[in-house]
């Protein structure tokens, strides 16, 4: 927490209450409200705590007004486009950028724990074959703390680390387990010499029956999809995790936590409902009267993938996914794919039609990643598994900043209490 220099005073019937006010090194001014209510006895009323910092951290920052973000003050563009996921990852985890020999010696320590221990495959065989695949990373990662007993003690810091590197080694091999036991295919088991993206497309398109080369432009397209998705500041599901984390929940908990908030249409579906749409345009012949009805305000159609929540001018993590998006369909083509082919027709369209530049409506990172994504041949209901994997990173460098936080209290928001007031039991026989 930065230090107070300044504080606002709030009069509240005739009575006045400071208010410590903190500058943080980027963003706007916060107000400290912590001793409000044992002063003044008054909550604060924020739904969707948009108005509230829950928080203070050093791992993201995020301008929306201005298109940035930033990872330990590194512009994700430059991390995107010079780095890779799993130099991001030790980035956010230890708040640097490594030297070759960490790198060297972290990507190894990755690789060697991506195997999930052989009974927890049971799992997977509990479920029905048609269940999603969410469902089961749900279940399976907050089942891994009934095997790693020994990274479960959130005291411990060394336990803390082999946790944080399991989850990330872990969860490629969980997801591709889960897709493949939703097809009907046998599990792919990771090889060490793969790099951790082409240790996934692998895991998810291998069988038995013949190899599988890993073209080296999808992998480096689904390592940037990992990359630009990796942290987001304290989005639901990473508010979700802290949450859990704060009543001392195991980190396998903690992270199950969170790909359950993650599953929400509302949250982590966003590139899906991006191809759902495309399906139902059909073809880019149809772009013109959708393009219309998204400038009817009477018409409930929405142009999914243009604009951003936060980002209000753009999103700084499109253009680099955007360069995959060409390279990716570029190298597989889009003449047998209509989805593509509208998807190609769309952007072009809303680019050059004026009433979305001036509002600022650009395809967003979650279009591109759903044209990436479905031009690979992943379906739609892989989307958000993938992106479970990509932010595990964030919610797990949250878990460990929290941690070490010695200020940090158990989560308990209050409410506005708007039901009856007190009143007697009435005996069932009077009613």
């Amino acid at each position: 927490m930065s230090d107070t220099q300044k504080s606002a005073t709030l009069t509240i019937d005739g009575k006045d209450y400071d208010l410590p006010i903190h500058s943080p090194t980027e963003g706007p001014d916060v107000l400290d409200i912590r001793k409000l209510y044992g002063q003044a006895g008054v909550f604060t009323y924020d739904p969707g705590f948009t108005s509230t910092a829950s928080c203070d951290s050093t791992i993201t920052y995020i301008d929306g007004e201005a298109g940035i973000l930033l990872h330990r003050g590194y512009p994700i563009d430059q991390l995107a486009g010079k780095s890779h996921y799993l130099e991001v990852c030790f980035l956010l985890l230890y708040g640097y950028l490594p030297t070759a020999a960490e790198l060297e010696k972290f990507e190894t320590t990755i690789t060697r724990h991506t195997m999930v221990h052989e009974q927890m495959i049971n799992f997977f065989r509990g479920f029905r074959r048609d269940a999603h695949p969410m469902a089961i990373i749900v279940g399976v990662v907050g089942a891994m703390s009934a095997f790693y007993h020994d990274s479960t003690d959130i005291t411990d810091q060394r336990q803390r680390e082999i946790a944080s590197h399991r989850l990330i080694a872990k969860m490629p091999t969980i997801a591709a387990m889960a897709y493949k036991y939703t097809i009907g295919q046998p599990f792919v088991y990771p090889r060490n010499d793969l790099d951790y993206a082409s240790n996934f497309l692998r895991m998810c398109f291998a069988v038995p029956c013949e190899d599988y080369e890993v073209n080296p432009i999808l992998a480096r397209a689904m390592d940037r999809i990992f990359t630009l998705h990796a942290d987001h500041e304290q989005n639901a599901s990473t508010s979700t995790v802290r949450l859990a984390s704060s009543s001392g929940a195991n980190p396998f908990a903690c992270i199950a936590a969170g790909v359950a908030c993650l599953w929400g249409p509302a949250h982590g579906g966003a590139n899906q409902a991006c191809l759902e749409m495309l399906k139902e345009i059909g073809a880019p012949e149809n772009i013109p009267e959708y393009i219309a009805r998204a400038k009817d305000k009477n018409d409930p159609f929405r142009l999914m993938g243009f604009g951003h929540r936060v980002y209000k001018n753009f999103d700084p993590r499109a253009t680099v996914m955007k360069q995959s998006a060409d390279e990716v369909l570029d190298l597989l083509g889009v003449e047998n794919n209509p989805i593509l082919a509208t998807a190609k027709a769309l952007e072009a369209a809303a680019l050059a039609d004026p009433y979305f530049t001036e509002k600022k409506l650009f395809p967003n990172v979650d279009f591109y990643s759903g044209i990436i994504l479905e031009a690979m041949g992943f379906p739609t209901s892989m989307f958000t598994p993938i992106f479970a994997l990509s932010r595990t990173v964030g919610w797990i460098s949250q878990w460990k900043e929290q941690l070490s936080d010695p200020g940090h209290k158990i989560g308990r928001p209050r409410q506005l209490y708007l039901g009856d007031t007190s009143r007697d039991y009435t005996d069932i026989e009077n009613r």
